[in-house]
């Protein structure tokens, strides 16, 4: 990767977005798959209907499903244009519950007020329903995992399913775990460590689980799952970097909840180091004081460092890797979609 390849876009940040692969993709290339998708919804929604509000059903019909999507289209890369099987398109399903249910529990520990703009399940039913609830995703769509089963093979999966479950719970009590006052290079293995556990798992078992589900080569579903994993990466660090560039209007949620949270996301890691141990960012984030009324100051702070571009570039450079695994597979419009999304995940304006 070139130095123009990693700070070019940066402006994307600021100006906008750009055309959205995801739900183009979505609307030509997996429009079938998009109606059997909502369909199975439904169908695995059903047993909790009488549970279910509308802080819930909004988290469902949100979002870009890019999950589910990546699912899909590793599924097609391999098993070609045809209907995919009725366990890889059940698993579909089942994997955005998974997701569902990490997002209600995210808001409780965050003690999130808001999630994609609307009330969040944590501030509508309050935290005690909200875990009820949350667990009741997950139990669902470990249900529907296991009733994807068809093949001794598929036994594996869902001991991974259970592992990615597993690792998510670790990912997120280790970013909680996180004492601001250790060295940068610890600072920074723990923060890979971290969002490999939280967010990089669920994107590679979408990956693994759409090959293993048409009974794809087990060494394709190894690819694929790099693929996943740091596409994954990048989507969590262009996250971080969101938090401190879009305002409420476009995220949803306040400008620099991760300085509020004292939460050390890659951009303050590397502002940090960069600024020292006597900035008013670094003293805040190490404990000292509770959050001022306007975050501006240290968003601005840490967005005027080299270390914001920095992260940028980590960003891009796990995009681009993300691209090698996909080499070894046949090109065709499955894999050039898989291309797209995994740049348009670093291009995003939002």
């Amino acid at each position: 990767m070139t130095a123009a390849d990693a700070a070019a876009p940066v402006t994307a940040l600021r100006s906008g977005s750009r055309d959205d692969p995801v739900s183009e993709v979505w609307r030509t290339l997996l429009s079938a798959d998009l109606d059997r998708y909502r369909a199975l919804l439904a169908e695995a929604l059903a047993p909790q209907r009488d549970y279910l509000t509308d802080a819930e059903r909004a988290l469902y019909d949100g979002g870009k499903k890019v999950r589910p999507l990546l699912l899909a289209l590793s599924a097609h890369l391999v098993h070609g244009p045809g209907e995919l099987p009725d366990k890889a398109a059940r698993g579909a399903v089942s994997l955005e519950m998974l997701h569902v249910a990490t997002l209600i529990h995210d808001d409780v520990v965050d003690e999130s007020a808001v999630r994609r703009g609307v009330p969040s399940v944590n501030a509508a039913r309050g935290p005690g329903q909200a875990i009820i609830v949350g667990d009741m995703q997950f139990v669902q769509a470990v249900r529907g995992f296991v009733e994807c089963i068809d093949s001794d093979r598929d036994l594996g999966l869902v001991k991974s399913v259970l592992d990615v479950a597993h690792r998510i719970c670790c990912g997120e009590l280790d970013e909680l775990r996180v004492d601001p006052s250790w060295r940068t290079e610890v600072l920074l293995e723990r923060y890979w460590r971290t969002i490999d556990r939280k967010t990089a798992v669920l994107f590679a078992l979408a990956c693994e689980c759409g090959i293993a589900l048409v009974d794809g080569r087990t060494r394709d579903v190894r690819r694929i799952g790099h693929y996943g994993r740091r596409v994954g990466r990048a989507f969590q660090v262009m996250d971080d970097l969101f938090d401190l560039t879009q305002d409420e209007s476009a995220s949803g949620k306040p400008r620099g909840v991760d300085i509020a949270r004292r939460r050390l996301s890659l951009p303050i890691v590397y502002a940090m180091a960069e600024l020292g141990d006597g900035h008013r960012l670094s003293r805040f984030m190490r404990g000292d004081g509770p959050p001022p009324d306007d975050l501006t100051p240290l968003v601005d702070d840490v967005r005027a460092t080299a270390g914001f571009a920095r992260a940028y570039a980590d960003a891009r450079r796990q995009a681009l890797d993300a691209l090698e695994y996909l080499r070894p597979f046949p090109r065709n419009p499955y894999r050039d979609a898989l291309e797209r999304i995994a740049l348009h995940v670093v291009d995003r304006g939002r």
